[in-house]
């Protein structure tokens, strides 16, 4: 081991490879100081150089970078290119995807809504007082186990044919509805008359006049092509006489809501199709000044409106009751919600309350957690029936017609749910709207099922397409344009 005593450092400058360095400080005022410091810093500047180069490399940016801001213009134009790149790759989620999952996507929120809906429809109805607790779920367990048949019938069915079944659809709807609003068959409830009884059944026929509609009015548009853009081939005979006599048979029963729905099908239809946005905006304006008479002249819709407005609150029974008792319920709910089965507005405190409030009594038992569920299944169905209808690309009918459908579908649908929560929640004045899926209410679930059926027809195809393997062409050697030509 070595035992010698360290070599102190010398005050004599140290020459190596042309350079010299001054160990001991100088004193102030000396001559030599201004070469002394002059070789310090150059000593450091090596040292630096040997032991932290990323420094240096950052000093020669710095010492490098432009000041007329291009490195800040740069970097935003990346950090915008980066944001655009997520917007694209989150929207392909919407647009994209396997046809697999498409069709999975519409059957299983829809499954999960009707299962829901009988749950719900059982838990409102629980507390009957006749002392049948039972039986208003399994009449509708019942409708619900129909329009599964009639959802699995349209899966498999050619799709070819369902341009047929729609003008099918809207001949037995416009009859239907003609014996509503003018044959003794016609039963009135809640003031207006919209449902047909014959016997012991009875059902809603404005609800096969929505799917009738969907269906027919995209054969009829998807026919037209490109002449859909001239005025008179998209008014008749879609607008006129289609939809206006449907419409004209909903109010002559005093229906307004499902009035408010029709007008939302037709329009999301010829918004589809490619129709100017100044015939929206003209007609518009002539459906609210159309929809603002019908409640001027009608005593119980303005009695409605003032109640929304809190114009007749007063008294525990004037018409704000209904909602007010509903707002209650969903407050009371919280996140957690009271427990399945221990809603308490539901003992007769908020009339129609397994109907067209049913969602309030959501939010109280099932609290925030419930209705978040419920938008989200409906979010989840909108995605994938409009993946349904991307996935259809080229113009020819069948490509038309597949979105035209699917579009009609989700504002039929969506449209619907968005006016029954916002009729609950207190956004507009009520109106019988029911809740799809969820509400009671035999004929509206039916069709509905019925409706995702035909959705799943096209999610069906396109997943029988993409795995049927294309067949191989053999491919013709090219001839070099180098070569002579064949002159035999």
């Amino acid at each position: 081991m070595d035992k010698r005593s360290p070599r102190l450092p010398s005050s004599q400058p140290l020459r190596g490879r042309g350079e010299s360095a001054v160990l001991t400080p100088a004193s102030a005022g000396s001559p030599q100081e201004p070469a002394r410091a002059e070789e310090t810093s150059s000593i450091r500047s090596h040292l630096r150089l040997v032991d932290d180069p990323d420094q240096d490399d950052a000093a020669d940016a710095v010492e490098e970078a432009p000041s007329d801001g291009s490195l800040g213009r740069a970097w935003k134009a990346r950090q915008a290119q980066r944001r655009a790149e997520r917007i694209t790759k989150f929207w392909g989620l919407f647009e994209g995807g396997n046809p697999y999952t498409n069709y999975w996507l519409v059957l299983g929120p829809t499954i999960a809504l009707a299962v829901f809906g009988l749950t719900m429809v059982l838990s409102s109805t629980s507390v009957d007082a006749g002392g049948q607790p039972f039986t208003t779920a399994t009449r509708q367990a019942v409708w619900a186990g129909i329009g599964l048949l009639g959802m699995l019938v349209m899966t498999v069915v050619p799709t070819r044919w369902i341009g047929g079944i729609g003008w099918a659809a809207m001949i037995i709807a416009s009859v239907l509805l003609a014996l509503v609003a003018f044959s003794p068959w016609g039963y009135t409830s809640g003031g207006s008359t919209n449902w047909l009884r014959i016997g012991p059944v009875q059902g809603q026929p404005s609800e096969v006049a929505k799917l009738a509609l969907v269906l027919w009015g995209a054969a009829v548009l998807a026919r037209k092509g490109k002449l859909v853009s001239q005025f008179t081939h998209w008014m008749m005979p879609l607008v006129a006489p289609g939809a206006l006599s449907v419409l004209v048979l909903v109010l002559a029963g005093g229906d307004l809501g499902t009035s408010l729905v029709i007008i939302l099908i037709v329009a999301a239809l010829l918004f589809t199709a490619g129709i100017g946005m100044r015939w929206f905006a003209l007609a518009g304006l002539m459906a609210s000044g159309a929809v603002a008479l019908l409640m001027w002249i009608t005593p119980y819709r303005m009695m409605r409106v003032y109640a929304w407005l809190g114009m007749n609150c007063d008294h525990p029974t004037e018409p704000c009751y209904q909602t007010e008792q509903g707002l209650y319920a969903l407050a009371s709910g919280g996140f957690w919600g009271v427990g399945l089965g221990q809603s308490r507005q539901k003992w007769d405190y908020i009339p129609e309350v397994h109907n067209d409030f049913i969602f309030t009594i959501i939010g109280e038992e099932l609290g925030l957690l419930g209705t978040v569920t419920v938008l989200g299944l409906f979010a989840v169905l909108v995605v994938g029936i409009f993946r349904v209808a991307n996935g259809i690309t080229g113009q020819t009918y069948h490509a038309r017609f597949v979105k035209l459908v699917c579009i009609g579908v989700i504002s039929w649908l969506v449209g619907q749910a968005f006016i029954n929560i916002a009729m609950v929640t207190g956004l507009i004045p009520v109106v019988g709207v029911p809740l799809p899926f969820i509400s009671y209410g035999g004929s509206a679930l039916t069709i509905a099922l019925i409706a995702i059926g035909v959705i799943l027809n096209f999610a069906r195809r396109q997943r029988i397409e993409s795995r049927t393997p294309r067949r191989r062409t053999r491919k013709r050697r090219k001839r070099s344009t180098l070569a002579r030509p064949d002159t035999t």
